[in-house]
Order: structure tokens, then sequence, then C-alpha cells
């Protein structure tokens, strides 16, 4: 092969971004190609949706796979170059006039087969470059994935904190509101009481507004750390076999201290005090809601005075589903059109679970499509979420965050 020919064979295995030997190589849906750490670095503040750099097509793609035909390729590429070093005149080793084929891990020094042997390397271990040197770059691509994977999540919650501390205040706000609308209710003899809590829910406010500035430092911080260390181990992988030998070092050690002590979300949970006699004024407008049969999801099952279900389980407790269930919808016999009405509904373990009111006109139309927060509709739910479960109501859409009860 000549060596315009060979220059040609290079340049199609080259990154267009970097400009070096493709690693990791993947293909967008395009039909371009890119280094995975190169195609990532450019995603910067955008992680789903992302311009390719050769023809400006926006791409969604994330889970990307390897081209492998395409790392087959780069890694020949890199042994060529390799071999064309090692077989120059300055490399040959100078006690034996011999190529140096081995790599000394422990002293990270390169040497003909002869100086491997002897006294003074005899004891170390050793490995030929080519080899060598692909796997040193396999270790740094696996903890550059890892690293990857904590800066999209890191990426995520800071997305999360940003929010809640952009709505805050105006959630703290509502809650003054509702607790000075349950006081007005009441007589002015409580207005200690009122005061008391007001005063206490604004203070866990503004503390809690606080931490979540401090959350959302700690959270971009860690995202330069994240950003940082990937660049540098991007850098080393895309070094010539030698050099990457030879500078490797203890980064894999301090790219593994980076993963350490994540920050997380903050989870805030805005608690009030107890309203003297709430519990004795909801009970006088206290129902008894049964469940209609009728239109029970075939999933559900109903027991004893329709005032218990099970959702997914059978008579005798054995799981069933059907091959298509719909939504795990069951609606209460009940209906009014006026007047105030207070329930309660036992949960027990379950989590994963909405409670609400709709009119008919939501009903009839939504009767087989998923629940959404759109007007008509009025939602309590709950969603696991790890160690913390996460309350929340639709119209207005409010959130809160609770600790996964110990008993």
């Amino acid at each position: 092969m000549n060596s315009g020919i060979l220059q040609i064979f290079q340049r199609e295995l080259i990154c267009p971004i970097c400009m070096n030997y493709f690693i990791d190589p993947v293909t967008v849906d395009c039909g371009h190609s890119f280094c995975r750490p190169c195609f990532y670095l450019n995603w910067k503040d955008s992680p789903f949706l992302v311009q390719c750099s050769e023809c400006t097509k926006s791409t969604g793609q994330i889970n990307l796979k390897t081209n492998i035909h395409f790392k087959k390729m780069a890694s020949l590429a890199r042994k060529v170059s390799l071999w064309l070093f090692l077989s120059s005149e300055e490399q040959m080793c100078g006690t034996h006039r011999e190529t140096k084929k081995m790599f000394c891990e422990v002293d990270r020094s390169l040497l003909c087969l002869l100086c491997s042997s002897s006294q003074e390397h005899r004891d170390h271990r050793h490995c030929p470059i080519e080899s060598a040197a692909e796997e040193h770059r396999e270790k740094l691509l696996q903890k550059m994935q890892s690293l990857w994977e904590k800066a999209c999540e890191n990426h995520r919650n800071l997305n999360v904190e940003t929010t809640r501390t952009r709505c805050w205040k105006d959630y703290v706000n509502l809650r003054l509101e509702a607790i000075r609308a349950e006081y007005q209710k009441m007589p002015a003899f409580h207005h200690e009481e009122e005061k008391h809590n007001l005063e206490m829910l604004k203070k866990k406010g503004k503390d809690i507004f606080h931490r979540l500035h401090l959350s959302k430092a700690k959270m971009a911080h860690r995202m330069e750390i994240l950003r940082g260390m990937y660049e540098e181990l991007n850098e080393m992988c895309h070094k010539p076999d030698v050099e990457l030998l030879q500078a490797f070092g203890d980064i894999l050690h301090r790219s593994e201290s980076v993963l350490l002590h994540m920050p997380q979300p903050l989870n805030p949970e805005l608690s009030a005090g107890p309203i003297t006699g709430l519990r004795d004024r909801l009970n006088q407008f206290r129902v008894h809601i049964t469940l209609y049969h009728e239109e029970a999801n075939s999933d559900i099952f109903l027991y004893g005075i329709l005032k218990s279900m099970c959702i997914g389980c059978d008579h005798q407790d054995v799981p069933y589903f059907t091959a298509t269930p719909g939504s795990f919808l069951a609606w209460g016999a009940q209906t009014f059109t006026s007047g105030k009405y207070y329930w309660e509904v036992h949960v027990g373990d379950s989590w994963n679970w909405a409670f609400g009111v709709c009119n008919m006109y939501w009903k009839e139309k939504n009767q087989n499509e998923k629940i959404d927060g759109e007007e008509g509709l009025f939602l309590l739910g709950c969603v696991k979420n790890d160690i913390q479960r996460s309350l929340f109501t639709t119209s207005p859409l409010m959130l809160q965050y609770i600790p996964r009860p110990t008993s």
C-alpha cells in the first residue's frame, strides 16, 4: 500500500472534533461518526438534543452504541503508528540495538526483550507495549463512562434544584394563605396560635430557601469538577500509545475520588404546626365512600362492602395481571354537586397512588385514558422515590417530599 492510499485510509479514522484517531467511536443518526467522549462534551448544557458538528442536524440519540468496525480499524491505525515510532533509530535499545517491544509497569519504561529479562527488570511485571496501551485506554474509557453517568445524574438533580428554588417562595406563600384561610373560619381566640404557626412556617421557608441555594451551588461546582476530570481523561485517552503509558500515573485514583460524595437534591419538608379543632371541624362533613363495582378495572378486586380494593392480586392474594391492562382506576359510587365533604383513605404500605375528585365531563372524556392534570380533575398523589415519598396535588400542581415512615 503506497503512502497516499494509507493517508486516505487514516483520514477516514479521524474524529472531526478532536482530529485524532477514533476513541470508542459512535455513529449518530445523520451518519457521521465521532469519538464518544468528544460527542458527549459537545452536549454541554443540552444533554438530550445536540447538533452534529459536521452537518448541523439535530439528534436526540442518548444510548449510542459503539461502532465496532471503526473501533477495530482505529486500533489497527494506532498500532501502525506505534510500530513506525518504535522502528525508528532513536527508539532502538542503546545497549542491545534491538526494537523495544516491552513495557515495564514498575518504572513505566520501554524495554527490548533482553533488557526485560535482565537482573534490573527480572522481577518486574512486563507486557507488550501495544496491548498495554489498549488495556490502559480501555480502563480510562470505563472510568469516563462512570464519570459521564454521574455528570448526567448531577445535571438532572441540578435542574430539579433550580426549579425547586425558583418556585419555593410561591409554594411557601400558598401554604401561608392556606393556613390563614383555615383560621378565618375559626374563633378569634386562635389568633396567637395562628400567628405562631405562620411565623414558624416563614422561618422554615427562609431556612429551606437558603439551603436550596447552597445545594444548587454545590451541584454546579460538582458539575465543573466532573467535566474537568472527564476532559482530562479524554485528553489522556487520545495521547499516542507510548505517551499514554508513561504519563498514566495516578489518574484513575484521582478520577475515583471525584465520584465520591456526590451532592443530592435537598427534598425539603415544610411542615406546619397543628391547627386546634381542625379535625373536629372536618368530622362535621365526614362521609363514607364506597366503590362502584360495575366500573372497576379487571385487574382490581373489591372486597367486603366495597370499601377495600387490591390491584393485581386475586382473592387469594396471588399476583395477576391481564395481558394489556389499562389504567388501574376505580370509581366511587357517590356523587355530589355542592357542599363540603370529608373522608379518609387508608393506603397502608403502598405507594404510587392517587385519589381525588372529577366532574362528569372529565369522567366521560377520560374513562379509558391516562390520568392527567387537565381542568375538571383534582388529585392527591404519592410517588415512591428511593427513601422518600413525593406527595403532590394537581390544580395547582404542588410537590412536597416526606421521609418514608420507619414503623
